[in-house]
């Protein structure tokens, strides 16, 4: 299919001896937002970490554009892909438009200056995240919605035409966490392909196309919001019951354990 950005075919991780994935396969279209949930440890950060090869399978493939992810190199691959790892977090005394500027080091030698035309991607990456006017600022003095910002344009500085993002809103108040997922949104409008782990049902069920829900390693459920966050399937994999609101679009609240 044209439209397949990503393609994840019976992928099996063992770490330690323990099945981490099995039999996990699925597609990540062009212009959608596809979010995987899940318990805790059910294999989410696996996934990602398989799909950009800091992790290799004991059995599956992974496609991308439709050729195999191993016949990409390092330098190739990181402009295919974006990867927002958790806790991303930068701890240096760098200005933000520094940090930004790392997004282009795919596109660079290692002693090749920034060009006019990093300058100017980079500047569009800053704007397009709301971060223009924190650029000069440090970015270990900045609060952690603006962090996550901050990292979210180093992202897009990057040019990548997928975007795989792990748990993006952790720890960010309902603003930042909301202004999070607009961006995402506006990245797979463009016509980019976005893989975000998500904890948050409410945002999972308001901002992603299509759902995948993992328990112990394997996919329980796939489909748009409303087909995976059933009453049931949060029984079963997450033991909770949710309120659901379907006004002008579809979303869930877990209200209570069971």
């Amino acid at each position: 299919m044209v439209n397949v950005m990503i393609q994840v075919e019976k992928l099996k991780v063992k770490l330690d001896g323990m099945a981490i994935l099995n039999e996990v396969s699925f597609s990540l279209g062009k212009g959608e937002i596809l979010g995987l949930v899940g318990p805790n440890g059910a294999g989410k950060t696996t996934i990602l970490k398989v799909i950009t090869g800091l992790l290799r399978p004991e059995e599956g493939s992974v496609n991308i554009l439709g050729k195999p992810s191993r016949d990409f190199s390092s330098r190739s691959l990181a402009r295919k892909l974006g990867y927002l790892p958790q806790e991303s977090e930068v701890h240096w005394p760098l200005q933000v438009e520094r940090v930004v500027a790392l997004g282009r080091t795919p596109y660079l030698m290692p002693w090749e200056d920034l060009r006019e035309t990093d300058m100017k991607i980079i500047d569009s990456a800053l704007r397009e995240t709301d971060t223009y006017h924190l650029k000069g600022r440090r970015v270990d003095h900045l609060a952690g919605g603006e962090k996550a910002l901050v990292m979210m344009a180093r992202l897009l500085a990057g040019e990548p035409e997928m975007i795989l993002a792990d748990e993006p809103v952790q720890g960010l108040d309902p603003a930042h966490s909301l202004q999070v997922m607009e961006l995402l949104r506006r990245i797979a409008e463009s016509g980019k392909g976005v893989l975000v782990v998500l904890h948050d049902l409410a945002l999972a069920s308001r901002f992603c196309h299509r759902i995948l829900l993992l328990r112990g390693g394997t996919i329980v459920a796939s489909g748009r919001p409303p087909e995976v966050f059933s009453p049931e399937h949060l029984k079963t994999s997450y033991h909770i019951e949710a309120k659901y609101g379907n006004s002008d679009e579809f979303y869930v609240v877990p209200w209570r354990r069971i």
